[in-house]
């Protein structure tokens, strides 16, 4: 008898994921065509609020969003389900995609935004609400992982880490 223990819905994003990584690192202007940025609406390429989720700056940056996915992801999968977790994850990752975006264009950014962290964010968020023994690790956590590399000079899309941490809360009012 196989073993599905692994077969979860939190292990298949992350793998959907790489595989889109991979893709992206072997198109021209892959980052560009899959992040988030004024293409969005200037080049009409829609599907960006979604492809963003799977875009990454670098193996280092895919990984460590894969491992904290795989922590958070499947914490929400055991105790709330697939559901509740591809809710979070997609609706959630894409809401913050677009409020970012609104963020960036009303304080006149013109960047790329890349990367899962607004979406894990949102689970974040989520078991923050949910676990308020968790809430002020997880907080400080967004808070470090927001500042401190901006302190030292890296781009992050700090605003992306706090929306959807924000919406994590907000989505964790509307579906407890």
């Amino acid at each position: 008898m196989q073993n599905y223990k692994n077969l979860t819905l939190t292990n298949g994003i992350i793998a959907l994921t790489v595989l889109m990584y991979v893709v992206q690192i072997n198109i021209q202007h892959g980052a560009l065509l899959m992040g988030l940025n004024a293409y969005f609406i200037e080049g009409n390429l829609w599907y960006q609020p979604l492809s963003t989720m799977f875009t990454h700056g670098g193996i280092g940056h895919l990984g460590m969003n894969m491992f904290v996915l795989y922590q958070f992801g499947n914490l929400i999968e055991t105790y709330r389900g697939k559901g509740q977790l591809f809710f979070l994850y997609f609706v959630g990752g894409i809401l913050t995609s677009l409020f970012s975006f609104a963020f960036m264009y009303s304080v006149g950014f013109n960047h790329n935004l890349i990367g899962a962290s607004g979406a894990i964010c949102v689970l974040l968020g989520y078991v923050a609400l949910i676990d308020k023994r968790q809430r002020n690790g997880i907080i400080t956590w967004v808070l470090l992982i927001s500042v401190a590399p901006i302190l030292i000079g890296l781009p992050v899309a700090w605003y992306a880490h706090f929306i959807g941490l924000a919406i994590g809360f907000i989505l964790g009012f509307i579906r407890r």
